[in-house]
């Protein structure tokens, strides 16, 4: 199974999201349904090795927290222009998240992840560059901010690769804890 750690989206981010689709040729649209904020692709896992997985997502305990998508911007440049993506405000609570579960994916035998993390909501990828157009619709969108939403679980989710593009499933969720109130909004 080809596993990865994410953040589904809720529809009407997902729906705003979607607006966005014009004006891109050779753009190929992330499908709405498949709209997440990846905190850590896996890879290919065996039955021993998802129970792993779950045993260690699920023994993860963390608050409930805020999250804005904001910006757009692109992988790549030129020829090699891969992606489109909407961007995440700053948010150490989605930084730290992110860390436990890699930690906890490591201690569950999986190798580090190579790359640096870079939060974000792929929108589109490329096989071949839009040229100027681009630039023109970062220029058009790149100020796109959607109202924040509460992150209240994280989920495992398998990818299927298939001709029409990638299929993911949602295998298991893990929910987060609510998050306490500051302590001067107890004290009142």
């Amino acid at each position: 199974m080809r596993l990865f750690v994410a953040i589904a989206l809720p529809q009407d981010l997902r729906d705003r999201l979607e607006g966005l689709r014009d004006g891109l040729p050779g753009a190929k649209w992330v499908a709405a349904e498949n709209l997440h904020l990846t905190l850590r692709f896996i890879g290919e896992a065996d039955g021993g090795e998802c129970h792993d997985i779950d045993a260690a997502l699920a023994g993860l305990r963390f608050e409930s927290f805020p999250l804005q998508i904001e910006g757009l911007g692109h992988f790549g440049e030129g020829r090699r222009l891969r992606a489109l993506w909407a961007g995440v405000a700053p948010n150490p609570d989605l930084e730290r998240l992110q860390g436990k579960i890699e930690r906890a994916l490591q201690s569950a035998g999986m190798e580090p992840s190579k790359r640096k993390y870079k939060p974000h909501v792929t929108l589109a990828r490329f096989k071949s560059g839009p040229g100027p157009r681009l630039h023109s619709f970062i220029a058009a969108h790149g100020l796109f901010r959607a109202a924040p939403f509460e992150v209240t679980e994280f989920t495992l989710f398998s990818s299927y690769l298939a001709q029409q593009g990638a299929i993911y499933t949602p295998e298991l969720s893990y929910p987060l804890e609510p998050r306490k109130a500051p302590l001067d909004a107890r004290l009142e």
